[in-house]
C-alpha cells in the first residue's frame, strides 16, 4: 500500500495527440461554494509549476472557457477563495466539455477523452472513498486486534481492486490519448514486462512523446539489469567523500544486496531494521550490503545512516532521482533491493520483509 499512497501523489503529465476536430472547444462549468464574480483559471503544468492559459469570471453560478485546440492535452481548472481551494485535471480538446467541481467529487464529460477519463476517475474515486472510511475507522481505540486485522485485509482487497482498475484503464485506452496518459501516470504499478507490450500498442502519433520515450528507455535498462543478467557496475562517493565502486564488492565471492534507499523515504526507514537483522545474521557468512542513497543533502544522508544503525558500505552522488545508480538499474520507487550472487549474477529484485529473509536463507548456507 505504501507504494500506492506514494504514487497517488505523483504530478500528472501532459500528453499530446492529434485532434481531428477544428471547430474549437467550449468548457461550461459550475463550482460548489463559488459566487458570482469569483475567478476560475484554466492552467497547464510544466516542471511542477502551474501556468495560466485563460481566466473566467463566474456569472449566474457558472463559468465558461472558449478556444480552439489542435491537439488533445491534459490541463487543469483551478479555483481558490479562502478555504475553498479546488483543482481538477481534464483533457482539453475541441468539443463541448461539461465540468462540475466540488469538495467531494469532480467531473468533466462531453468529449471522447474526457468521457473515458471520467469513467476511470469515477471508479478510482469510489475505491478511494472506501479506503478513507476504513482508514478513519481504524483510529477507533475500541477495536479489537481481530477487527483491526479484518480491516487491514479489507484495505488490501481494495488495493488489489484498484490495481485492476488501473491496469484495465490503461489496457482499454492504450491506443488513445487517455491510455497513454494513464500509462505515464501509473506505470509504477506495472512490472516492466507488463509495460513493454503496452508500449508496442501506442499509436505512432505518441511514439515521440517524452513520457513514452522515457518508458522505452526504462524498459531497455530494466532488461539489462533483470534477474539472470550480470550486475552493472557504477562508481559513487562514500559519506566521507571517497570513491567506491559496486565492483569493489560484487562478483568477488560474496552474496551482495544492493539497497536503493534515502533518508527522506519513510518506507525505506521502516524496512531498514529488516536489513540490519539480515546483516547481523549473515555478514560473517559471505554476505555484504551496499547502500545506494538517493539523498540530495549530505548531512541528512549521514544522519540517516546513524539513526538507522547502518554499518555497511554506503555510496551516493546526492542527485536524488537523477542518481546514476538508480538510472542504471531502472529504479522507479524505493526501497528497492537487488540481490547479486557470488559470481556477480542478479538473482532477485524488489524483495522485502519475509520474502527477502527467505531468499537470503536460500542463497547463504
Amino acid at each position: 500500500m505504501k507504494k500506492l499512497i506514494y504514487l497517488l501523489t505523483v504530478t500528472a503529465l501532459g500528453i499530446s495527440a492529434c485532434n481531428s476536430g477544428n471547430k474549437g472547444y467550449t468548457i461550461s462549468g459550475t463550482i460548489e461554494g463559488a459566487a458570482d464574480g469569483d475567478t476560475v483559471f484554466l492552467q497547464e503544468r510544466s516542471n511542477r509549476e502551474f501556468n495560466k492559459i485563460d481566466t473566467a469570471i463566474i456569472s449566474k453560478g457558472g463559468f465558461s472557457f472558449e478556444g480552439s485546440q489542435d491537439s488533445t492535452v491534459n490541463r487543469y481548472i483551478t479555483y481558490s477563495k479562502g478555504d475553498n481551494q479546488l483543482i481538477m485535471d481534464f483533457f482539453l480538446e475541441n468539443g463541448k466539455i461539461d465540468v462540475k467541481m466540488g469538495k467531494e467529487e469532480n467531473s468533466a464529460i462531453g468529449t471522447p477523452a474526457n468521457n473515458a477519463y471520467q469513467e476511470f476517475r469515477t471508479q478510482m474515486s469510489a475505491l478511494n472513498n472506501k479506503q478513507n472510511e476504513i482508514y478513519e475507522s481504524m483510529g477507533n481505540p475500541a477495536l479489537t486486534d481481530e477487527q483491526k486485522e479484518a480491516k487491514l485485509k479489507e484495505m488490501n482487497s481494495l488495493e488489489e481492486e484498484m490495481m485492476k482498475i488501473i491496469k484495465d484503464g490503461i489496457q482499454k485506452n492504450i491506443e488513445n490519448t487517455v491510455g497513454v496518459f494513464l500509462l505515464g501516470q501509473y506505470n509504477y504499478y506495472l512490472e516492466y514486462t507488463e509495460i513493454e507490450p503496452l508500449l508496442e500498442k501506442v499509436p505512432a502519433a505518441f511514439q515521440s512523446n517524452e513520457t513514452i520515450v522515457h518508458l522505452k528507455e526504462l524498459v531497455k535498462t530494466a532488461k539489462a539489469t533483470a534477474v539472470g543478467q550480470k550486475f552493472v557496475d557504477f562508481q559513487m562517493k562514500t559519506p566521507e567523500g571517497k570513491d567506491i565502486k559496486l565492483s569493489d564488492v560484487a562478483g568477488k565471492g560474496k552474496v551482495v544486496l544492493v539497497d536503493f534507499w534515502a533518508s527522506w523515504c519513510g518506507p525505506c526507514r521502516r524496512e531498514m531494521p529488516n536489513l540490519v537483522e539480515a546483516y547481523a545474521k549473515y555478514k560473517t557468512k559471505g554476505f555484504e550490503i551496499v547502500g545506494v542513497s538517493l539523498d540530495r543533502d549530505l548531512q541528512s544522508w549521514k544522519d540517516g545512516i546513524k539513526q538507522l544503525n547502518i554499518t555497511w558500505p554506503q555510496m551516493s552522488d546526492l542527485k536524488f532521482w537523477e542518481s546514476e545508480g538508480s538510472r542504471l538499474y531502472a529504479i522507479r520507487s524505493i526501497p528497492h533491493v537487488v540481490l547479486i550472487d557470488k559470481d556477480g549474477t542478479i538473482v532477485a529484485r524488489g524483495l522485502h520483509g519475509e520474502e527477502l529473509q527467505a531468499k537470503l536463507a536460500e542463497l547463504i548456507k
